[in-house]
């Protein structure tokens, strides 16, 4: 009999709605007003968001582990929301190319410290029965936010127009829902977990299990494949998208996202994450095989479409497998897993800018080619995952 979802998952849905309505309306702009209206190339674009991608990773293994070792989610997730909501003030005060780069570092930095405490959190309150419905439920709240925050920015653009000023008034209109995260956190009671052993940062990583690990290299191996989405928004500009329908296609990826996210989770839990993740690998290897050859605008909104479901699984089934395959660390697992795929980010990002300025199509086969590498890894991953857990 399947288990109820745990109400305080779709509290921590409520923050990550907040949260993303007010990220996604400066994200969804953000490449083309880096590049467009600031003046950067594309080339420190990549470099920018390579190292946001780096700084999104970079503590959550520490955060992680201190967060099992302590027994204690909250306080950290507080933490990280808190850090990200100030990080934003950033450009209130200043849209230079410089802010713009350490605006988008310094915020990543909130999200990485409070990622593997807020996922351990949520997967304390579920069991592995609902574990793939109640991520994906989780994954639909935050996308939600997603789908917003870009319409915001469309209807703030549109009215004021495009110019460097109604850039400063859509940034102060996204710090609100995002002061409204972290108090809406603030009031969700915690869930204390197990203290785990006192034993150091670097030691907890011999007490993880084998399968973690090895999927940890498959992970971390497709994330090379794993460049920024602002290559994708230029990529529908440089077809003739204006600026305004660049931000209803980044908003109809994150439709696609939060319609698909609860189902796929249900799917995940009745025929087994393993294969749902498998499918994920495909469909990401179909997407870059689809910039490739996209000539026309319908192509790129399927595209948008296709990786809207890609992402669904990628975001919200990865962390779920994670929580099946480490029980006992599950604060040091879901850290070191976004560690490792977030350092992996940034060479991945660097090359897709550098192929990019010779020609976008190779930084598409690029990414094919490692996701390919990584599918045949997980192939084989799951043939023993099965026989390790089929019914004696």
């Amino acid at each position: 009999m399947a288990k109820k979802i745990h109400p305080d998952v779709i509290k921590l849905g409520i923050v990550s709605f907040l949260t993303d309505l007010s990220s996604e309306m400066i994200f969804s702009v953000f490449a083309i007003f880096f590049t467009g209206i600031a003046g950067a190339s594309a080339a420190l674009l990549g470099l920018v968001e390579g190292l946001a991608d780096l700084a999104s990773a970079s503590l959550n293994y520490f955060s992680g582990w201190i967060s099992d070792k302590t027994g204690k989610r909250k306080i950290f997730a507080v933490a990280g929301y808190g850090f990200s909501t100030l990080a934003k003030l950033i450009l209130v005060i200043s849209t230079s190319v410089l802010s713009l780069s350490i605006f988008r570092v310094i915020e990543r930095l909130g999200k990485s410290f409070r990622g593997a405490p807020r996922d351990a959190w949520l997967a304390d309150l579920t069991h592995h029965q609902n574990r793939g419905y109640s991520f994906g439920i989780h994954k639909a709240l935050d996308k939600s936010g997603a789908i917003l925050g870009p319409l915001v920015a469309y209807g703030l653009i549109t009215f004021l127009g495009n110019n460097p000023q109604s850039f400063k008034i859509l940034f102060v209109v996204a710090l609100i829902p995002a002061l409204l995260s972290v108090v809406v956190l603030t009031k969700i009671k915690d869930q204390p977990c197990v203290k785990s052993e006192r034993i150091s940062i670097v030691a907890a990583w011999s007490k993880l299990s084998d399968q973690y690990k090895q999927y940890l290299v498959i992970s971390t191996i497709f994330s090379l494949a794993y460049f920024s989405f602002s290559f994708l928004l230029l990529k529908a500009y440089a077809l003739g998208f204006s600026l305004k329908d660049v931000i209803l296609l980044y908003a109809t990826f994150n439709i696609s996202c939060a319609l698909c996210s609860p189902g796929i989770g249900k799917l995940s839990d009745y025929l087994g994450r393993e294969h749902i993740i498998m499918l994920s690998y495909a469909i990401y290897i179909a997407i870059c095989l689809g910039f490739i050859f996209a000539n026309t605008q319908w192509h790129i909104v399927c595209l948008f479409v296709l990786f809207g479901i890609f992402y669904a699984i990628d975001e919200a089934q990865n962390k779920a497998f994670v929580a099946d395959l480490e029980t006992k660390r599950r604060g040091s697992a879901m850290g070191l897993y976004s560690f490792c795929t977030g350092v992996a980010y940034l060479p991945a990002s660097l090359i897709a800018g550098s192929l990019w300025l010779i020609n976008p199509n190779y930084a598409f086969i690029f990414s094919g080619i490692f996701a390919f590498i990584a599918l045949i890894l997980l192939k084989h991953f799951n043939q023993i995952w099965r026989l390790k857990n089929a019914p004696q």
